[in-house]
């Protein structure tokens, strides 16, 4: 069947502080970063971040966030929180600028891939386009939200949010 947008808004975010690790093109495995988050829950690196006050907007999700900054492949595995937020020992922030953004909830199977990667950007980036609005080319987040993404129906499909900075 593939993964289907169930649902398509736009939003203003707030200015945040993306707190987490940067990762880039060097760090992928098997063409993805997988491995990183599974590393991320094997250390328990969440739980450091969980601890401090998340920002509303993203109501306390995981986000694998992405930019190419010059010319640059950056991904980013972290939490959004309030601007002024102290990063904990170990993590990097970066800022996330107040901005309207689309959000996208990408509907499908974790294990078959079709929430991840090139087609499932195709597929937000056309729903995007086809709600009249215009990407601004920075930042494009996948929010694991819960119990959207955490918890998946009697048939085993989640709800993958797609978060894309638009101008």
């Amino acid at each position: 069947m593939g993964a289907e947008i169930v649902k398509a808004y736009r939003v203003t975010l707030p200015p945040l502080l993306l707190i987490g690790r940067r990762y880039g093109d060097a760090d992928r495995v098997g063409g993805g970063f997988g491995v990183h988050w599974m590393e991320w829950f094997e250390k328990g690196r969440f739980a450091a971040l969980e601890a401090l006050p998340a920002a509303p907007a993203f109501e306390g999700a995981y986000l694998g966030a992405m930019r190419c900054p010059d010319g640059g492949f950056e991904y980013w595995i972290g939490m959004a929180f309030p601007e002024g937020t102290a990063a904990p020992d170990g993590f990097e922030a970066v800022a996330l600028p107040a901005a309207d953004a689309a959000v996208c909830w990408l509907k499908g199977r974790e294990e078959t891939g079709e929430l991840y990667g090139q087609r499932a950007e195709e597929a937000t980036s056309a729903r995007i386009r086809d709600e009249g609005w215009t990407p601004a080319g920075g930042w494009v987040m996948e929010c694991y939200a819960c119990p959207r993404f955490t918890t998946p129906d009697a048939d085993g499909v989640r709800i993958l949010d797609y978060v894309t900075y638009l101008r």
